[in-house]
């Protein structure tokens, strides 16, 4: 890469001038200026893809607006802090007209926060602030300060609100008027409008843009660990990721998995033969992509991957521009740009079909997790001898997990055993077991008394202590996985009817690797808001599971529950129950949350109205099908699935068949599942061994034997599937060796950096920002990564 050099270059005579030269003319050096500031392309790419979700705020309606004693001038340069004389970083309280400065940024630039002090001087009843200088014809950066919104938000009658104090929104984007009489003697009319509009932007920096700025100016060597330097590191197993705007949870997954040896081996390993075989389009190709980025990764060569045979590589994305010579020159910086890479065509390849995995917003790490491993099984599948073995030895394999349910009935004290299979553990975190209760207690204490004499202006600024969290020990998570659970409305087969029962979750198999969730993340069920609990588990670097290892079925003197074919007779001649209705107060909670009645119905009664949040959880995976917003079937009508009646469309065929499964498999899988070819390749993929005994059963007639009765075939299948037989085991004996945290309210916000453990020390990542940790967030953490010993 060679030094970007800017030049002043005059046609058709193509005379070059290089830059700077202070020498040129006043008007001309104006317009340079103007262009070198102007927002590329890609960086209005970027600001785009940070530019968070703001919903509407509630305080935007009848908002109230004292009377208009003074003007806020138009010229930017008029603008201060009406406490501190700052003009940076001003904003504008609509109700009261106050400009103030806003609060400091992490680096101790930004301001002295006065507009939030003259919104508790008010008695905090005008929340509305705008962003001065960030006003265009389209928009403007508007915070509220009220306590239940206390976010960056939308206000639809911003141009209203503004004209109250004699900003008129449709002139705002001219920042420097002293330009206008000059430009307006040009000769050339094509000139003027391409100059105009870089000449009247916006005079300030909105938030997104803020976020970016501060984003790629942290610099590396100044990040710590307990006030220390970390040591930069890089070279193979060493290369950083490139942030393409919310990508962090998709960087920081990225990195735990191509640390993983057998990945290296299967896909790095075989590269070269990989690539050959790939398809003409390449860039859709998730096998492809996938390896090229753990090329990249764990070669440390941030160019391209090896060519196979002759062939043309490819080239790894990376902004560039050329110069007069031919040469290519990198926009980044040098070193972080040697050291990282862009998995543009990855995520989009991942993404691709996928409602919020294809958007630049934040996303959820452990779902991700889930995400990627659900693709490399359908692509190994695929693959067929592109990947010898990977058939038969999924990836995902390695972290799958089998679960035994053992369900007591209180009534007759029979049990019914349920298998299961997962690839992660989630821990819920039992707030009421911390360590410190009284420590906390004290801590909150000393905030409240300090808030109060900030209030009344008497705070001491020595007063500031480290904040005191919660700790909870990581046993009791484990404990509370463990324990007997209450499950309501159990339809007992002994009974012969819905009682209470308690049930025991087991493992049954030990994978080589277990991905352990610390549910940090819940749903306030008043305000229907993600919240975090901010608390410290310490996980252990060694892990001990064998006390949760399954016993192995049902034990010598237990009273099973009868199998449903063992009902009466009578039973079976009975009417079909009445078709199950969705839960009105579900329903209610949903439409009120913006969803369609329709889509609201749908969600209830695809988590068997068990609660609002499983159901707004399903809404947020379905609401892109199809069907989301359509009406529901009427009563006693023959499901979508209903053997002998279905017909399978021949795209959603097609699309499962190139997985490698044949059209009879394709076809039963997607009557099982209502004709979704999302839900029907997961449902291929989860039946293992027993695949084809699967397959007859959903295409079987209604009553046929081996069918599913009365048309519920669908749900029947896919509700209670088996437990593959080719689980991986061995002692339930771990070793951490992968940290992923998330930093921020909730995980639609926020930032996630990853650690891993890399022959014997920790590697701390941070997108492209690799390092060595010194004190690795052990008691931090969002996702954890084990290795089982042998």
């Amino acid at each position: 890469a060679v030094p970007l050099q800017q030049a002043l270059v005059l046609m058709p005579a193509r005379l070059r001038v290089p830059l700077p030269c202070p020498d040129l003319p006043e008007l001309v050096l104006g317009c340079i200026k103007a262009v070198q500031e102007h927002a590329s392309a890609a960086q209005q790419e970027k600001v785009d893809a940070w530019e968070e979700e703001r919903r509407v705020s509630k305080y935007a309606d009848g908002l109230q607006q004292l009377p208009a004693t003074k003007r806020i001038p138009m010229d930017p340069k008029q603008w201060r802090c009406e406490e501190s004389g700052l003009q940076e970083n001003l904003w504008l309280n609509l109700s009261t007209g106050h400009i103030g400065s806003g609060r400091a940024n992490w680096d101790g630039t930004g301001g002295t926060g006065a507009a939030l002090k003259h919104y508790e001087a008010t008695g905090k009843k005008y929340p509305l602030v705008v962003k001065l200088g960030t006003i265009t014809p389209h928009g403007a950066d508007v915070y509220s300060y009220a306590e239940d919104e206390d976010d960056m938000v939308l206000d639809p009658h911003l141009a209203r609100h503004l004209s109250h104090w004699g900003i008129n929104m449709m002139q705002m984007e001219k920042s420097d008027k002293t330009m206008a009489p000059h430009l307006s003697s040009l000769s050339s009319p094509s000139l003027l409008r391409r100059i105009l509009p870089l000449q009247m932007e916006k005079s300030d920096k909105t938030m997104a843009e803020m976020n970016i700025e501060l984003n790629l100016s942290y610099e590396f060597d100044k990040i710590t660990e307990a006030g220390e330097a970390l040591e930069v590191l890089s070279g193979p197993g060493l290369v950083g990721l490139k942030n393409l705007g919310n990508s962090c949870y998709m960087n920081s997954v990225l990195q735990v998995l191509w640390a993983l040896p057998e990945l290296r081996q299967r896909y790095v390993d075989a590269a070269a033969g990989l690539f050959r075989s790939a398809p003409s389009d390449a860039a859709s190709d998730f096998a492809t992509q996938f390896a090229k980025v753990g090329v990249a990764l764990l070669s440390g060569k941030t160019g391209a991957p090896p060519a196979a045979d002759g062939a043309e590589p490819m080239a790894y994305e990376k902004e560039a521009v050329t110069t007069e010579g031919g040469l290519e020159a990198t926009v980044e910086d040098e070193a972080a740009e040697a050291n990282a890479v862009a998995p543009q065509m990855f995520k989009s390849v991942a993404g691709r079909g996928h409602q919020e995995f294809s958007s630049n917003r934040q996303q959820d790490a452990e779902e991700y997790w889930g995400h990627l491993l659900q693709l490399l099984s359908r692509a190994e599948h695929a693959a067929g001898e592109r990947l010898p073995g990977a058939r038969d030895a999924p990836t995902a394999r390695l972290f799958t997990y089998g679960t035994e349910d053992r369900i007591q009935c209180s009534e007759t004290g029979r049990v019914a055993y349920k298998a299961g299979e997962s690839s992660s553990l989630g821990l819920l975190i039992p707030m009421e077991a911390a360590e410190n209760k009284s420590e906390v207690a004290q801590y909150q204490e000393r905030q409240q008394k300090r808030q109060k004499l900030k209030e009344e202006g008497a705070a001491p600024k020595d007063e500031e202590e480290e904040k005191v969290r919660p700790r909870v020990p990581f046993s009791a998570c484990l404990e509370g996985w463990g324990a007997d659970s209450i499950v309501e409305d159990y339809q007992s087969a002994a009974a012969g009817k819905k009682v209470v029962a308690t049930k025991r979750t087991r493992l049954t198999s030990f994978p080589p690797y277990l991905l352990v969730q610390l549910r940090r993340y819940y749903t306030d069920v008043d305000t229907w808001q993600a919240k975090k609990l901010d608390v410290e588990v310490e996980a252990p670097q060694e892990l001990d599971l064998e006390p949760l290892r399954a016993k192995g079925g049902p034990q010598p003197g237990e009273g099973l529950q009868p199998e449903e074919a063992e009902a009466p007779a009578a039973a079976a001649a009975a009417p079909a129950p009445a078709a199950p209705e969705p839960d009105e107060l579900i329903v209610a909670q949903l439409v009120s949350m913006g969803f369609s009645e329709n889509g609201s119905k749908r969600a209830a009664l695809a988590v068997g109205n068990s609660s609002a949040e499983a159901a707004t959880n399903w809404v947020m995976e379905h609401m892109g099908d199809d069907d989301f917003n359509d009406p529901l079937p009427p009563p006693g009508a023959a499901p979508a699935a209903a053997a002998g009646g279905f017909t399978a469309d021949p795209e959603a065929v097609a699309n499962l068949t190139v997985m490698g499964f044949t059209e009879r498999q394709a076809t039963g899988a997607l009557a099982a599942c209502q004709g979704s070819v999302e839900r029907a390749a997961d449902w291929l993929f989860n039946r293992g061994a027993d695949l084809d005994a699967a397959v007859e059963a959903a295409l079987a007639p209604p009553g046929a034997a081996g069918g599913a009765s009365g048309g519920g075939s669908a749900a029947a299948a896919d509700a209670a599937p088996t437990q593959s037989a080719d689980l991986l085991d061995g002692p339930g004996r771990y070793e951490l060796v992968g940290i992923v945290s998330h930093i921020g309210a909730n995980t639609a916000c926020g930032h996630y950096v990853c650690h891993v453990k890399k022959e014997g020390r920790w590697v701390y990542y941070n997108d492209e920002k690799v390092a060595a940790s010194k004190q690795p967030p052990f008691s931090l953490g969002y996702l954890y990564l084990y290795r089982r010993r042998e």
